[in-house]
């Protein structure tokens, strides 16, 4: 990318998965998609793909994304092959200059790169050299740029704070496009961002991800929970860290519980503080 041009002018490369659990290092992916923009403005060049797990697609996840078991096996791709093409294009892309766009970036780009390890085939990092440093990812970057704001910060939300319109969410395509129009919109809101090259925007997200999840850590054990947190790096993360959504599930519990005290269906119990700032979230 030219040392003069903005990075919301120059190529960005969207990407997300829906897979059959939050497990990084053990669940697989059963749909992916990519799309490519010149520029938040510019036209999408899409990819899709749906994958044949080789394993029992769960109701739960069925649920979600609407590809279920039989699904995937009559009309997916085997996953090597799959997969293979999915990392090609996306080193590539990331080769040319082209920024990653993802929401809740490290667990897509997690998921990848242990499917790849599990099929023998080369890693984004091994294929690049190095692991990819120009990576957007509009939840960090919205929990870093609007840190005390109450509310969830699922993708719909976000789309429906920044006035993005998108259609059935949790199909990978239109997810992608959701995240890169939240995007646009987020540098809508803050244009200082398209001042910032993409190595900075790139660190400071690792910098900002990782206080919010120390905060967030040490908000858990304020309360007395018995849970590792959350994972502190981004955009990999620890394969043993706890899926997203058994963190929220345990911060709804808290919430639901000091609801239940003010409204006197249970005893009082110690006051438990609000989390610093939102829990993570998968899209």
């Amino acid at each position: 990318m030219l040392a003069h041009m903005r990075w919301t002018d120059g190529p960005l490369v969207g990407f997300d998965t829906e897979t059959t659990g939050v497990d990084v290092a053990h669940d697989r992916i059963v749909t992916a998609a990519l799309v490519v923009r010149h520029g938040l403005q510019g036209l999408p060049q899409e990819r899709t793909w749906i994958i044949d797990p080789g394993v029992e697609i769960p109701e739960a996840a069925s649920a979600i994304h609407g590809v279920t078991t039989e699904h995937a096996r009559r009309l997916g791709r085997p996953p090597a092959e799959a997969l293979e093409e999915i990392a090609a294009a996306l080193a590539a892309a990331i080769a040319d200059g082209a920024a990653v766009v993802a929401f809740n970036a490290s667990y897509d780009l997690t998921i990848l790169e242990h499917e790849l390890v599990r099929h023998h085939l080369p890693t984004l990092h091994e294929r690049l050299g190095r692991r990819p440093d120009a990576v957007l990812d509009p939840l960090v970057l919205d929990r870093a740029l609007d840190r005390f704001r109450p509310g969830k910060r699922k993708l719909v939300d976000l789309a429906a704070l920044y006035g993005v319109s998108t259609g059935e969410l949790h199909a990978a395509d239109v997810d992608v496009t959701a995240t890169l129009d939240v995007l646009r919109a987020l540098v809508g809101r803050f244009p200082e961002l398209a001042e910032v090259p993409l190595p900075q925007m790139h660190a400071r997200q690792i910098r900002a991800h990782r206080g919010w999840a120390l905060g967030f850590n040490r908000w858990l054990r304020e309360q007395g929970f018995d849970h590792p947190g959350a994972e502190t790096t981004w955009p990999y993360h620890d394969p043993f860290a706890p899926p997203s959504e058994e963190i929220e599930a345990i911060v709804a519990a808290a919430r639901e519980a000091a609801l239940a005290r003010s409204i006197g269906l249970t005893a009082p119990a110690p006051r438990r503080a609000e989390p610093p700032m939102q829990e993570p979230r998968a899209s």
